[in-house]
């Protein structure tokens, strides 16, 4: 994505570090990461879905080398 991805006010830095931890376990596709952000941070599942995709529209910008 680009610099202009608003993060949703409910998004944390703990959902985008939980799912960046998940992501190099190798536990699920992170297309399938909604319902383990859903079950650990106990959010609806249109709010997990959100932090999914803010989480991969920015995984570049926030990891750049």
């Amino acid at each position: 994505m680009n610099e202009t991805e608003e993060r949703p006010e409910f998004v944390t830095d703990e959902h985008l570090e939980y799912l960046d931890e998940l992501r190099e376990s190798g536990v699920t596709n992170m297309y399938g990461a909604g319902a383990y952000v859903e079950r650990e941070f106990e959010l609806s599942p249109d709010e997990s879905r959100k932090v999914v995709t803010y989480w991969m529209h920015t995984f570049s910008e926030r990891h750049a080398v």
